[in-house]
């Protein structure tokens, strides 16, 4: 371990020269025990987020360095994470039998590239050698195996924590006023179109003498309900564009609208019921604050057992 530190330190000095220089080739981020993450990792791991952070803030130069610095952190303790485990595994006297990483090797490769030349091809684009691969795939094997043992467990969540949860959380739960709605949707070809505003004012002539309106959206309607008789279901205000909503919420059940004309498209809607604004209840959610409570207890887990790991390890950044 001496030698290996002392090996460690000529490397970080040097990794320091060569950033004070025009190229970056490699240098180590962090020290798990005797395992390294190094600059070459970090960048590696954080490429996905980081090409769409660059797209998203590609006239943001100032955000964009911003988000990738937190990207790159974030991704920096991951890593950290993953050797912490991957070194728990190696001193707890953990076994993984090679014919087991073989099996997974091969399901990996008929999962994600179909066959052995493909995934072989695949491997030379990427740079990566078929024995990386595999060390890849053993490592993320143990690190789920390892957290779904130490986290995943049995997690009881008691009826009087649900309700807790719920009756401090009922904003979460409010719903909006609500309408049932049918609707009839006609696409006008540019905004003076006149076929479009005669087609739709000839439907609505129909449903005033009696025409059902759930016939007329069947065989007229160009949404995507049309099928179903032009029938949304149960919406709230913030669903509909703004023109419908103001229109929708004052009529009363069983009252068709007026045309309703806007530069790209002709509308006639038909209310069914109404809901007044209220708090779902706790029967209804009950399931959802099951599941949040018990992802919370997790994630509580996870970082007392990272932690734990932490106390019992030694880590160094750089």
């Amino acid at each position: 371990m001496k030698w290996f530190y002392f090996i460690l330190g000529l490397v970080v000095c040097s990794s320091a020269t060569v950033l004070a220089g025009p190229a970056v080739v490699d240098g180590i981020k962090g020290v798990v025990s005797s395992r390294a993450v190094t600059f070459a990792e970090v960048e590696d791991y954080s490429r996905p987020a980081a090409e769409t952070l660059r797209r998203q803030y590609s006239s943001q130069p100032d955000v964009f360095q911003q988000k990738l610095n937190e990207t790159l952190n974030d991704s920096m303790e991951q890593l950290i994470e993953r050797s912490l485990i991957l070194h728990s595994f190696e001193t707890e006297g953990y076994k993984l039998p090679d014919s087991v990483v073989d099996e997974l090797v091969q399901e990996r490769i008929r999962e994600r590239f179909g066959d052995r030349v493909t995934f072989m091809k695949t491997l030379q684009a990427q740079g990566m050698t078929a024995e990386q691969f595999r060390k890849q795939v053993r490592e993320q094997y143990i690190e789920s195996a390892l957290r779904s043992q130490n986290v995943q467990k049995e997690i009881f969540v008691s009826p009087y924590k649900i309700e807790k949860y719920f009756l401090a959380h009922q904003d979460e739960f409010r719903l909006e006023d609500q309408i049932k709605l049918r609707m009839i949707v006609l696409a006008k070809s540019a905004p003076d179109d006149t076929n479009a505003l005669k087609l739709a004012r000839e439907i609505q002539a129909k449903i005033k003498d009696g025409t059902p309106f759930a016939e007329m959206a069947a065989i007229y309607s160009q949404g995507s309900q049309q099928h179903q008789g032009g029938d949304w279901g149960w919406v709230q205000r913030s669903v509909l564009r703004k023109e419908l909503a103001e229109v929708a919420f004052t009529l009363t059940p069983g009252q068709p609208s007026d045309l309703i004309d806007t530069p790209d498209t002709c509308y006639l809607m038909l209310v069914e019921e109404k809901k007044p604004a209220q708090v779902k209840s706790l029967t209804e959610v009950s399931k959802d604050i099951e599941k949040t409570l018990r992802i919370q207890e997790q994630s509580k887990l996870q970082k007392q057992w990272i932690e734990g790991l932490k106390k019992k390890t030694f880590i160094r950044y750089f």
